[in-house]
């Protein structure tokens, strides 16, 4: 059996390409996708499309659009966990 492996994409990356593929289905050119969500899980799609804002779409041309793109790209892309940037603000000060 072959490892299937998907690309990383950061939150911004993932959810432009999210929208891209949304507004891309038939009806829903006015629907935005402010951002997708992680999910924990081990194995498989890593993410979620928890809202759309539907625009003048239909909610019936986005649910569809929206099961097709998460199954399509789930295939392709994971999220990649966000990293803290070393000297956050969270560091403690020491003098």
């Amino acid at each position: 059996m072959a490892v299937v492996t998907t690309s990383g994409k950061t939150q911004a990356e993932l959810t432009r390409l999210v929208e891209d593929a949304i507004r891309a289905e038939p009806g829903c050119d006015t629907a935005r996708v402010p951002a997708v969500q992680a999910l924990d899980v081990r194995i498989g799609r890593n993410w979620e499309i928890p809202h759309v804002v539907l625009g003048d779409s239909l909610i019936s041309d986005v649910d569809r659009a929206v099961m097709s793109v998460q199954r399509r790209l789930g295939r392709e892309f994971h999220l990649m966990p966000e990293v803290e940037p070393s000297g956050s603000a969270t560091a403690a000060h020491r003098d």
